[in-house]
């Protein structure tokens, strides 16, 4: 797959970057160096081989779960410019 400066365009705008006419082509090389990168991943036969979060197995660490500090919830929504029944109130976002 190959990117070209159209698409570059198209991705600066829908991410609301901001890029002139001389950083297109210097972005486009990057993408499609990127994604050639991606490209070799993808080659590499990982059947078999278990996830894992860190390169030396090691267990985490666990501590209970309780409370340790609670102030209340009238104090806890002190600050909020708008709040019912102890809740923050926002504006709806989705419709």
């Amino acid at each position: 797959m190959s990117v070209d400066q159209a698409t570059v365009r198209r991705i600066a705008h829908l991410a609301r970057i901001a890029v002139t006419d001389e950083e297109v082509p210097h972005l486009a090389e990057e993408i499609n160096a990127i994604l050639s990168f991606v490209e070799e991943l993808n080659a590499i036969d990982v059947t078999g081989v278990e996830p894992m979060t860190s390169v030396i197995p090691m267990k985490m660490k666990m501590r209970d779960d309780v409370v340790t500090d609670h102030a209340g919830a009238d104090v806890v929504v002190a600050n909020a410019p708008v709040s019912e029944d102890h809740f923050f109130m926002v504006p709806k976002v989705v419709e």
